[in-house]
């Protein structure tokens, strides 16, 4: 384990103190845990960002006269499926 000096609010680090002894635990153990939960839910979403889409491999291209470049038509086209 590895000591190092971390500046912090005073008044956070009231606050953080007062937390660690409500549950028993030391400061150290209750900044521990923070940075774990941060760190995971940072990694938890960038792998979010990085999903795959699904590509089609029909081939085919879309049917006659939907045209993928005009928005108002497609909805026009849903519009009319439903």
């Amino acid at each position: 384990m590895t000591r190092t000096t971390v500046r912090l609010d005073d008044a956070l680090l009231t606050k953080a103190k007062r937390e660690a002894g409500r549950r028993g635990e030391t400061l150290t153990s209750l900044i521990e845990k923070g940075l774990r939960l941060e760190l995971a839910q940072a990694k938890h979403a960038r792998a979010r960002r990085e999903a795959i889409l699904p590509v089609s491999k029909g081939g085919e291209g879309p049917l006659p006269g939907v045209d993928l470049n005009n928005s108002a038509a497609l909805w026009d086209i849903l519009d009319g499926i439903k």
